[in-house]
């Protein structure tokens, strides 16, 4: 169905029509975070059964070694998005193929999805299920519940919940992502609390958004915990590789503006020499930059640089 056209449409009518964009999508988001809650409490709930019953006992066809012996896993941030419909997916591919389509390219994605909606454990099924047979490899953005809401006050049952989906997915689980607001800045205080409520049996990655985070106070207790500082291009961050474990972690969101910034081949053979000189073990490198469809382009280009 083709959608009325908005060249005739007042200023007025268009400012509405937003309005009411904004609405609904503020709406979705409110019923987001109260359901989180719920989801939460019933993850909590499935863990301590699952520890009384001695842990979960997953069937994996992928081994941790064969995860871990993987030197690159490059992907995207999400692969689930309609603007790649006509682009990365061909035309007429129904939504349920997406998926398999995505694989074919990419041994790893970063799930942003659950950065707005703590998962299930149907949802994890759901993963490991439509991943079978294939070398693939999921990174999960932990849920703002923990970071946006409670910003790591009180938080440490939180976390040790959501590491659930990590024992559920067995060797196919890449890291943790805590993604941290701007408006949080560098403290010693801060830091403490943060990393105090870290499992830090997982693979955890940290994002900062300010760039008052990238100083050696915040390196050195990265380092002694194991603890991944995330490498970011984004506006106003620093623009370097930050090395704090035997992994490297980077997001690319776009160095001028957020989510839609095309990388040339020039820029991301800077992040290539990088990456390379770094002496990491394994580098988990994820592009933010979907709003035009340049994601999947970019990763492959960085793949191709890097000889991965």
């Amino acid at each position: 169905m083709r959608r009325a056209s908005t060249d005739k449409a007042t200023p007025e009518a268009l400012a509405a029509a937003k309005e009411e964009r904004r609405r609904k999508r503020e709406e979705r988001r409110a019923k987001q975070r109260t359901a989180n809650v719920g989801r939460a409490e019933k993850m909590h709930k499935l863990r301590i059964e699952r520890e009384k019953a001695g842990g979960p006992q997953i069937m994996q066809d992928l081994s941790a070694e064969e995860v871990d012996a993987t030197a690159y896993h490059i992907g995207c941030s999400g692969w689930f998005y309609w603007r790649w419909r006509g682009d990365f997916y061909p035309d007429g591919l129904p939504t349920s193929e997406w998926f398999p389509h995505y694989a074919s390219h990419f041994e790893t994605v970063e799930i942003n999805a659950s950065f707005y909606s703590w998962p299930t454990e149907a949802t994890v099924k759901t993963w490991i299920r439509q991943a079978e047979g294939k070398q693939f490899v999921y990174t999960v953005k932990v849920c703002e519940l923990i970071t946006h809401i409670k910003r790591f006050e009180g938080t440490k049952t939180l976390v040790k919940d959501f590491g659930l989906i990590a024992d559920l997915l067995g060797p196919r689980m890449g890291c943790f992502l805590f993604q941290l607001p701007p408006s949080i800045r560098y403290t010693a205080a801060g830091l403490k609390k943060i990393l105090s409520q870290l499992d830090h049996a997982r693979r955890n990655v940290v994002e900062f958004r300010h760039a008052s985070w990238w100083n050696d106070e915040v390196y050195a207790p990265f380092r002694e915990t194991g603890t991944i500082f995330c490498s970011c291009s984004g506006p106003r961050l620093p623009d370097q590789l930050v090395k704090t474990a035997d992994d490297i972690y980077l997001r690319f969101h776009g160095p001028k503006q957020w989510y839609r910034h095309d990388y040339s081949e020039a820029e991301l053979r800077v992040w290539s020499n990088r990456i390379q000189e770094s002496g990491a073990k394994r580098v988990w490198a994820y592009f933010n930059n979907d709003y035009e469809g340049y994601a999947t382009k970019n990763a492959r280009l960085l793949s191709s640089l890097l000889g991965a």
